[in-house]
């Protein structure tokens, strides 16, 4: 399905009101994963405006009307959702989706009923979570599925894979999944429940590694970085990140700022660390010369 129109930047007023809304909704109690990956289209989609946002949310109450009513056991839930979901709708994933910045766009995912392993499973998530079916994320390495059932008691728990459509998997077929991505074994906690904050996280990580492979989309990757740093919980090398970036793109002067101000943070752990970022931040102003 082609893109109704190329992808363009939001204006500065309109990404600077999303990112606010996108931090408050993480700061939240209760962060609405739909919410917060909408945002995140409306970083990448300066076309996303509040209709689209609407429009987006309306979708997702919709598909989880069309559900069965209460389907039952988490097997009878999975299956009911692989048939409206993978079959009817046609949701599901190909090789070629890990090349386009829309498949990480959930907004862009309900149009084009394609994307990656994580955002099918967001919109698996999200649409079952409406129905009321006892429904989390799961973030195997490198393949992330979604699980039905109960969360951490014992009892029937059900997996499956909306990037196939929604196919059902037993025990093996997860360890294929995690052998492959990664080589290593299945190991129980990784069939943890995945919070929403944490799947926002993989979601802008996904994004930072498409754009770092694109050097033209250096302005993609570094949203990226600034929606991930304004999730309470962020890896402090994202700030070391975002300066190298900034460098990167010949912004020369904020870059060696960053630089130095992050050297400030590591040097009190770190004295010989802090004092390569410091040489890092003075080459970056020796190119202004």
């Amino acid at each position: 399905m082609p893109h109704p129109h190329p992808l363009r930047p939001p204006s500065p007023e309109r990404s600077a009101e999303v990112r606010r809304r996108f931090a408050e909704e993480a700061r939240s109690e209760r962060p609405d994963l739909a919410t917060l990956c909408l945002l995140v289209g409306a970083e990448a989609d300066g076309a996303l405006d509040e209709a689209g946002l609407d429009a987006a949310q309306v979708e997702l109450d919709r598909l989880a009307g069309e559900l069965p009513f209460r389907p039952g056991t988490p097997r009878a839930w999975a299956e009911a959702l692989r048939d409206l979901l993978g079959e009817r709708y046609g949701f599901h994933g190909v090789a070629a989706d890990y090349q386009r910045l829309e498949s990480s766009l959930l907004h862009e995912v309900l149009r084009r009923r394609r994307g990656l392993p994580i955002l099918l499973s967001v919109v698996w998530l999200e649409v079952a979570r409406r129905a009321g079916a006892p429904v989390y994320g799961v973030a195997l390495p490198g393949h992330f599925v979604v699980g039905l059932g109960p969360e951490h008691a014992a009892g029937e728990r059900v997996l499956v894979d909306p990037f196939d459509g929604g196919r059902l998997l037993t025990g093996k077929d997860a360890e294929v999944l995690v052998a492959g991505a990664t080589g290593a074994e299945l190991r129980p906690s990784m069939l943890e429940p995945a919070a929403p904050l944490e799947v926002v996280s993989r979601v802008l990580n996904n994004i930072r590694a498409w754009a770092a492979g694109r050097p033209e989309q250096s302005a993609v990757g570094l949203w990226a970085i600034d929606l991930a740093l304004l999730l309470p919980a962020h890896a402090a090398r994202l700030r070391y990140e975002r300066a190298r970036l900034l460098v990167q793109r010949g912004e020369f002067l904020a870059g060696a700022g960053e630089l130095e101000a992050y050297a400030e943070v590591v040097s009190a752990v770190d004295e010989a660390v802090a004092a390569e970022l410091r040489g890092e931040a003075r080459a970056a102003r020796a190119m202004l010369n």
